[in-house]
């Protein structure tokens, strides 16, 4: 028996005996020990094996099944730049506390700085995008791998196999298992929030900070204080359209709160974080303060949900909060021009209950925040520790294979960007909606819109044929413009991967409906 061999048996052993029950691989030679063992523990059923042949897209693909299972997920690749290729997911699983036990093969130290092939400095290569990381010889086992490390994010085991690569091919090293359930990690108690406030707001980031959607939806319900949702789809009791109308600063003026509780991060709209701002304190609810963002600041800080003692809302403030959300609730509802802002109102009221949701950076979260009726039902996730557009495909294909039904909503230069994704895609029941604008519609909103040289260093229009591209990787594929076409394609079951490219009106177009809208409000 190889001694690469022994080294990756005991690493995949614990693996499976701490409850993991997926593992992603990427082909290579210096990681032939782990992928031959994470294979026959396949074959015995003990554990679900993906292959990516693109490293980031796997280590993606790995962070949307850890995203929908709520527990880790090995990703393993050979040495060299395979490796580099991990840290964009690495990065995303660092700024959302999600864990990624990230694998990597290497030749023995002795050969580093040698000119050997495929041959670089891995150990620390992630810095301080993880928890944990240690650089593994042959010589290590017996070992115990460290799991705890993983309940706040990403761990690096850089593993130095020797040759013989190739051991023996029995697999009576998986009897005898004993697999644990998962660990679930406690935090002790935040203690107790305390206010005088009867002009408070509460406002939930999008990845609400990693905690429960079922517990924050207790906290608002005991806290009683207006509430914002960048996720709209996940607090059927937040304010309507409340992105659109404090575009106003009229309105921000008339609604500057005392208090302010923030769960999460606020990254969406400027309008919010503007509110927010004006708010005389500030109280932050998040455990990345424990790991990534410690030099937050707040006038208070928790990082986990903390006990109540507040008294009861003022109620002409919440009467204030109501009106307002009526009234922007009518403006909204009377868009009838196809346009990204049409489709993300309707395609999040049709989206079906107990359908799993993903949503990609740019505009299309922000589109969903702004105009979707808030509703419950969907479990919805999004790449928000760093908001990339890389990796988008990847990861909704990872949270489609633990689901039943998936819908995801992406970007055209978020599809292109990961287009290398679509290699591996037949087995997931996900429709992808691709809002097809030729270019980077975000800028055309921002305040670089119209400078000189906007179309080619923003814009960026790619007039390629999105449909052409899918349909070339085998992928079913169809077209709509229209609201009678989006609300079709609801009424259809998801059988597999589809994608559904959704023509809309110029990046022009649609800033300027953006500003009328906006307009609109100042007269709510």
């Amino acid at each position: 028996m190889s001694e690469a061999t022994t080294l990756a048996r005991v690493i995949v052993r614990q693996i499976i005996e701490s409850g993991i029950k997926d593992v992603v691989i990427s082909p290579g030679s210096r990681n032939a020990p782990l992928s031959i063992a994470f294979y026959q523990a396949s074959k015995k059923g003990l554990i679900k094996l993906h292959v990516r042949i693109d490293e980031r897209t796997a280590a993606f693909f790995a962070l949307g099944v850890a995203k929908a299972s709520g527990l880790p997920v090995p990703i393993v690749c050979t040495s060299g730049t395979a490796v580099a290729n991990y840290h964009p997911a690495v990065l995303e699983a660092s700024h959302t506390n999600q864990p990624l036990l990230v694998l990597t093969a290497d030749r023995p130290a002795r050969l580093r700085k040698t000119g050997a092939n495929q041959t670089t400095e891995q150990a620390r290569i992630f810095g301080k995008a993880v928890r944990y990381f240690a650089d593994i010889s042959g010589s290590a086992y017996p070992m115990e791998l460290p799991f705890n490390s993983l309940q706040s994010g990403p761990v690096h085991l850089n593993i130095q196999f020797d040759e013989p690569l190739i051991g023996g091919a029995d697999d009576a090293w998986l009897d005898n298992l004993a697999i644990a359930p998962p660990k679930v990690f406690d935090r002790k108690s935040p203690g107790t929030l305390h206010t005088k406030s009867t002009r408070g707001l509460l406002v939930i980031g999008h990845d609400r900070g990693g905690l429960s959607q079922e517990s924050i939806v207790k906290f608002a319900e005991n806290l009683g204080w207006p509430v914002i949702a960048e996720d709209p789809l996940s607090f059927e009791n937040a304010i309507f359209h409340a992105s659109i109308f404090l575009t106003s600063t009229k309105i921000r003026s008339e609604v500057k709160p005392d208090t302010v509780i923030v769960i999460g991060r606020t990254t969406l709209s400027r309008s919010i974080n503007a509110l927010i701002y004006t708010a005389r304190k500030t109280i932050v609810i998040d455990p990345r303060m424990a790991t990534v963002d410690s030099d937050r600041a707040a006038d208070q800080k928790f990082l986990a949900l903390p006990a109540l003692q507040v008294p009861a809302a003022d109620s002409d403030w919440i009467d204030t909060w109501s009106k307002l959300a009526e009234r922007s609730a009518k403006v909204i509802a009377d868009l009838d021009i196809w346009s990204e802002e049409l489709f993300a109102r309707e395609f999040a009221r049709h989206i079906p209950s107990g359908a799993a949701l993903f949503i990609a950076s740019s505009r299309p979260i922000r589109d969903i925040e702004g105009f979707a009726i808030p509703r419950s039902g969907v479990s919805v996730y999004a790449n928000r520790g760093l908001a990339g557009i890389d990796g988008n495909i990847s990861t909704a294909l990872g949270i489609a294979s633990g689901a039943n039904q998936t819908y995801a909503v992406i970007g055209d230069l978020a599809f292109l960007h990961d287009v290398s994704a679509l290699s591996h895609s037949s087995h997931a029941k996900l429709r992808l909606f691709v809002i097809d604008n030729n270019g980077g519609g975000i800028f055309s909103t921002l305040p670089q819109a119209g400078v000189e040289g906007f179309e080619t260093i923003f814009g960026t229009p790619h007039d390629r044929d999105i449909a052409a591209i899918a349909t070339s990787f085998g992928v079913k594929t169809t077209t709509i413009s229209s609201v009678k076409e989006l609300s079709e394609s609801f009424t259809k079951p998801i059988t597999g991967f589809e994608i559904v490219v959704v023509k809309v009106p110029t990046r022009e177009k649609n800033a300027e409906l953006l500003k009328a809208i906006y307009s609109k409000m100042e007269s709510l």
